[in-house]
């Protein structure tokens, strides 16, 4: 399960890093696409916000339920995931009134974007320097074999990333030179 999420944490990067680069090219005062953007922070609310982090708060509420925890750790997981909905949440409106023809202010925009991408990094940061190697050093295989069996019944297939690419995600495929979808 740690290596999925490890994926994830690869995958999400990949998307980070276009993100920063269109980030660069406004800053540059060079032409960019929303469209993009939007499709970017989907993804990452769809896949984020609906499977990683669901999938990560089960396996550590089942590390808190069993294991000591001492301090900010106990909580520090599920108030990131919160921040990250809500920063998105943000973006995405801002990014859809900009395709809509809303004059926004462009400092405002790039504030937002910039905030957006630094908690995305400084969370997979502690997560894969503090959480997974916690997780990794305390939980036993039958701990993972439970874990397993628990997220079998949510599994989704990724739509970016997965076997298929979504119809939704084939432009962000072919920017980051996915395979195209399979028929």
């Amino acid at each position: 399960m740690l290596s999925s999420l490890h994926k994830d944490h690869l995958n999400i990067a990949r998307l980070l890093g276009l993100l920063k680069h269109k980030l660069a090219a406004i800053q540059a005062e060079q032409p960019i696409s929303y469209f993009l953007i939007r499709d970017v922070i989907d993804y990452l609310r769809e896949v984020s916000d609906k499977y990683h982090h669901p999938k990560e708060d089960m396996i550590y509420e089942y590390y808190l339920k069993y294991r000591v925890v001492e301090g900010e750790v106990a909580n520090r997981l599920q108030e990131e995931h919160a921040k990250l909905l809500e920063a998105g949440t943000e973006l995405k409106e801002m990014v859809e009134m900009i395709l809509m023809d809303a004059v926004i202010p462009l400092d405002q925009f790039t504030g937002k974007l910039e905030r957006f991408v630094a908690l995305q990094e400084a969370h997979m940061n502690y997560e894969e320097g503090v959480i997974f190697p916690l997780l990794r050093d305390t939980l036993t295989e039958d701990d993972w074999r439970h874990l397993e069996q628990n997220w079998q019944n949510r599994a989704i297939g990724d739509p970016l990333f997965g076997a298929e690419v979504s119809q939704n995600f084939q432009a962000l495929a072919q920017r980051l030179s996915l395979p195209p979808v399979s028929v």
